[in-house]
């Protein structure tokens, strides 16, 4: 079963079930996130979509059958029962990171009204036994109200895999999974803590909007059949897994992927780095004028500010020799044919740096390094928001409608960590930073960049 139907999951966890050797025992429920879209575009499709791995030198196009039944995610009663199906062993998501509405400390944030609501809510439903007529807002409240349900049915053992791009992913939705029900039923923890395993993953291969107009007649002319809801992603791909299925799985190694005892080098090196550049790119990119990563990678400036930040991260990932790593990233940013919009990156920026910029440099400050790499980042991200090109921070700086000046670098970094402000050379390298990339950029340099 998967919750958070989209591209996403469609380039990795049903194209490797697909693949596995032992594919034909194994089929995937689907709910969207929010849309009935693809509910539309799938279901008379039975749940086929085309995935078109887009190479520098051409497309293949592949048809993935492991999607088997389409739901709507806000139809709550099917997504109770799919959970509660004893034919159901695995769950996996793809929420995003807004999307588990986590506070600080990483539990369920209370100060969010839909999330307060949620909790009353279970705590009524748990306690009255009307949990059958629950319709939680939440996606955290809903997955809690299905393992409800599967207790009460006596399904057996799942195994939970959150695959969104969060540091220790597994280990943040156990502890707000936990947190929730504690603070909502006097059942649910010790089965949770007996029958539900959490699975961490980091996952690597960049799948970008597309036009579904389009690719659909590229697909109708390549592959000759009519798709009304292909997949485009690259050629290259990576899945990582930490953790216990404790009622089984699909042969996924067999597809490529990787079961590691410490998952967190893996993660971190995808994080800090493809993550990273991507934030980074989304941000100084757009200052400079581009649209995509393609073009934003050649340009020299935005190319300087990735390659330091990949000089701090190195350091930080003394487990690899990255030096193949940094040079497959540069090629796979540099694909033109891959359309991938900065504008789509940069949503959420603010969670994206605290989660892929501020770990690294706060690491490198606590080895007595300058972390220079970490302030060009935020410095791009700085120019960013006051550029009004990615969100601002907790809506601050939203000025073009007010008519207000935009928030100053040193505002921005206190609400992007207040460590990172509060480190006298590192707020200055912020600000050297800015003053820099805002620059005109040297010829003479750039020419050293020219092949």
């Amino acid at each position: 079963m998967h919750f958070g139907l989209g591209a996403f999951h469609r380039a990795h966890q049903a194209w490797y079930t697909a693949r596995a050797s032992d594919a034909a025992e194994w089929g995937i429920v689907a709910f969207t996130g929010r849309s009935r879209d693809l509910v539309d575009r799938l279901r008379p499709q039975d749940g086929l979509y085309t995935l078109v791995e887009r190479g520098v030198d051409g497309d293949r196009c592949e048809v993935v059958p492991s999607i088997v039944r389409i739901e709507s995610g806000d139809d709550v009663p099917a997504f109770v029962a799919a959970v509660a199906d004893p034919a159901v062993v695995i769950l996996t998501l793809t929420m995003t990171e807004s999307g588990y509405r986590l506070g600080a400390d990483g539990t369920p944030d209370l100060s969010d009204p839909v999330v307060a609501a949620d909790v009353a809510l279970l705590s009524e439903a748990f306690t009255t036994g009307s949990a059958d007529a629950a319709r939680p807002g939440t996606a955290m409240a809903r997955i809690l109200l299905g393992l409800d349900a599967r207790r009460r049915a006596g399904a057996g053992s799942i195994a939970v895999v959150p695959c969104d791009n969060l540091p220790d992913n597994g280990g943040k939705f156990r502890r707000a999974l936990v947190d929730l029900a504690e603070r909502t039923s006097r059942e649910l923890p010790a089965w949770l803590a007996t029958k539900v395993s959490v699975v961490s993953t980091s996952i690597d291969r960049i799948t970008p909007a597309i036009d579904g107009t389009v690719e659909s007649l590229a697909v109708a002319e390549a592959a000759r059949w009519t798709d009304a809801a292909p997949v485009v992603t690259e050629p290259f791909s990576d899945w990582v897994l930490e953790g216990a299925f404790p009622a089984g799985r699909p042969d996924w190694e067999s597809a490529g992927a990787r079961f590691v005892d410490e998952l967190a080098p893996w993660e971190n090196r995808k994080l800090w780095m493809l993550n990273g550049a991507h934030t980074v790119l989304a941000a100084l990119g757009q200052v400079r004028g581009h649209a995509n990563v393609n073009s934003a990678i050649v340009d020299p400036v935005c190319r300087d500010a990735v390659e330091a930040l990949w000089d701090d991260d190195a350091r930080q990932l003394p487990e690899f020799d990255l030096a193949d790593y940094r040079a497959a990233l540069l090629e796979r940013f540099g694909n033109p044919r891959i359309e991938h919009r900065l504008a789509q990156i940069a949503q959420d920026s603010t969670t994206k740096m605290r989660l892929r910029i501020v770990p690294v440099a706060l690491a490198e400050l606590a080895d007595g390094r300058t972390a220079h790499g970490c302030a060009t980042a935020v410095a791009a991200w700085v120019l960013g928001v006051r550029a009004g090109l990615v969100p601002s921070p907790d809506g601050v700086g939203e000025h073009a409608d007010a008519g207000d000046d935009p928030p100053s670098s040193a505002t921005l970094l206190d609400l992007l960590d207040p460590r990172l402000a509060a480190h006298t050379t590192f707020a200055g390298l912020v600000l050297a930073a800015c003053a820099d990339l805002s620059a005109p950029w040297d010829f003479e340099r750039r020419l050293r960049h020219v092949p």
